[in-house]
């Protein structure tokens, strides 16, 4: 990106695949005048397993295409890059607003929780990087935390099986442990994961569910206004450009689930990773 950015230039956004349009929906509830660029890295999807520097690596290559392609800020709509990427991301483009979600949920459920125990579903690479427990423990000291992996959740999802049979046993699964830990808050720490609510809740009804997505865009909002980076009042329809590094044809069938509220003028496009470079087709 060359020069300071500007007010108008779109917020760009991503994920390892579609969970991130959770983040998404709430930016343009929230701030419906902004333009958005989002990537969906579906050719690597799920991130969860893969190694925490090849997906630092994705973090930083996907942050740096959104800024050469203008953006004014990236949000990095997954916790795995939030946890790897992000601290990197901050320090090469310090004038930038950066930010992931993991410290807004992390705030959240300190806030929240009555009894000091917190639960955090993840997936396996967020939970090695044990970036929640450091949040979560650095913001209280009384805080204990049980974090689960739930390497199972992301294929259910990407997979429209996220209200089936098999996700209701894997969401006992993995709820077991927080039950015997006694926690009575959890983080659902994958932008996928607040598909499977309805089956959580219908599990466990006593707990409290964070989703780190509404504090995640609050923090965004806060940061654009004191950068004097807020969008102006639009004299057109704020643009909204969804690209996938996987196959468009299936990409553009998938989103009408996980954003049925996508607008008319919604531009679909492709993108494809050269030596660690990410480029977007025109």
């Amino acid at each position: 990106m060359s020069g300071p950015p500007q007010a108008s230039a779109p917020i760009g956004m991503f994920d390892s695949g579609l969970g991130g349009l959770t983040v998404l929906r709430r930016l343009r509830e929230r701030l419906p005048n902004e333009s958005i660029l989002f990537v969906a890295d579906q050719a690597h999807v799920p991130y969860g397993g893969r190694d925490l520097e090849e997906i630092r690596g994705f973090a930083c290559g996907i942050s740096a295409a959104l800024l050469e392609a203008g953006c004014k800020a990236v949000v990095m709509a997954c916790n795995i890059s939030s946890a790897t990427g992000l601290d990197a991301v901050q320090k090469t483009y310090p004038d930038t607003p950066a930010l992931g979600v993991i410290l807004p949920g992390a705030d959240a459920a300190v806030r929240q929780t009555c009894n000091g125990r917190i639960g955090v579903l993840a997936t396996e690479g967020t939970v090695r990087s044990g970036a929640y427990t450091r949040a979560l423990t650095a913001l209280s000291a009384h805080i204990s935390v049980t974090e689960i992996a739930c390497p199972k959740f992301v294929p259910l999802v990407e997979a429209s099986r996220e209200s089936s049979l098999e996700a209701f046993a894997t969401a006992q699964e993995y709820l077991a442990p927080l039950a015997v830990a006694r926690v009575d808050t959890v983080i659902l720490g994958c932008t996928h994961y607040p598909f499977l609510l309805p089956v959580l809740l219908s599990i466990a009804p006593e707990l409290t569910f964070i989703d780190p997505a509404s504090v995640t865009i609050a923090s965004l909002s806060v940061g654009l206004s004191a950068s004097g980076l807020s969008a102006p009042p639009p004299s057109a329809c704020p643009t909204l450009r969804l690209i996938t590094t996987g196959n468009v044809t299936t990409f553009s069938e998938q989103l009408l689930r996980f954003l049925p509220d996508m607008p008319a003028n919604v531009q679909i496009a492709s993108a494809f990773w050269i030596d660690g470079t990410l480029r977007f087709t025109e």
